[in-house]
């Protein structure tokens, strides 16, 4: 009731114009923006039509709804539209721009293309795209042209950008729709003025950090040509997350100790956060590792045993 503020809707309004938005709203986090925003819309007569592997934030929102929920394979464009086809509702596609856990891309562009054809509104989840992809860091939806065409963008502030909060961008109407019904905006505490003024900042330095942005393209890039190299299970990914699969929970731990000896940063991925067999070592690349750090790891896990 008391969380608004003159300073905070300027804060948004600055958060709506860098994302070519008519509207954006702020959350604490990127996880309360997503299950507001996810659980709000989830009503009667509409299906919420998801990727097999979007976040956790994503899937408890509408666990919490009262829609309709099917899923379709990762990035499978064909079983979209199957899914889509056979439904009647409102529908409501749900996906991210990049995928936390694996790396890859949504092919957005077919995704449109495919909502289009079949009356069907989006939602795109930007938290690993937010400060890295588009023009300044505006995001993926931006870099391909696509703002008109997505219903709602979520904007996380807590990976690329380093900061707490997440925005959800889109129409006027949805900014009002979620001031009224999205539960964890309304009964959650609201964002501190320090925070929005980290968010201010933020978006008035993201246009100066493209040399950044530069610098983290070539690391990728040197990273997927070692990688290419290497003989481990990698899942194919071209952006800052790199996934190397290695069975077994004590397995990918003992993995993970052994880099970490080494002075590289890891942590490992273990189920239930993926499925069985799945077990991982997630490498998030950033704009300030070099190619001798790559060297390193490359040269530990080729050595280890």
């Amino acid at each position: 009731m008391s969380g608004n503020s003159a300073y905070a809707e300027r804060v948004e309004n600055q958060a709506a114009a860098f994302h070519n938005a008519e509207a954006a709203l702020i959350y604490p986090s990127g996880y309360t923006a997503n299950l507001g925003l996810i659980s709000c819309l989830s009503t009667r007569g509409t299906t919420l039509v998801m990727d097999e592997l979007v976040h956790a934030s994503l899937i408890d929102g509408a666990r919490l709804g009262q829609s309709e929920k099917v899923r379709f394979r990762h990035n499978d464009v064909n079983d979209l539209e199957s899914q889509l086809k056979k439904l009647n509702d409102q529908k409501v596609v749900i996906v991210e721009s990049v995928y936390s856990m694996d790396g890859d891309i949504c092919p957005l562009r077919e995704v449109v293309e495919i909502c289009q054809k079949n009356k069907a509104m989006i939602i795109v989840d930007e938290a690993h795209s937010m400060g890295i992809f588009g023009h300044h860091g505006s995001g993926l939806v931006q870099e391909l042209g696509l703002e008109d065409k997505i219903m709602a963008r979520i904007m996380t502030y807590g990976k690329a950008p380093g900061i707490h909060g997440a925005a959800v961008v889109g129409p006027e109407w949805l900014k009002d729709y979620q001031t009224n019904f999205s539960r964890s905006l309304i009964f959650s505490t609201a964002p501190a003025p320090h925070q929005f003024a980290d968010i201010s900042g933020m978006y008035s330095c993201l246009p100066k950090a493209d040399k950044k942005r530069d610098q983290l393209k070539e690391i990728v890039r040197c990273f997927i040509r070692k990688r290419n190299k290497h003989e481990g299970e990698w899942l194919p990914s071209n952006s800052h997350i790199q996934s190397l699969i290695i069975p077994g929970n004590a397995e990918v731990v003992r993995v993970a100790n052994k880099l970490m000896e080494a002075g590289i940063n890891v942590l490992p991925i273990r189920r239930p956060s993926v499925p069985k067999g799945k077990e991982r070592i997630r490498f998030c690349l950033h704009a300030y590792n070099t190619k001798e750090e790559i060297d390193l790891l490359f040269n530990v896990l080729k050595n280890f045993k």
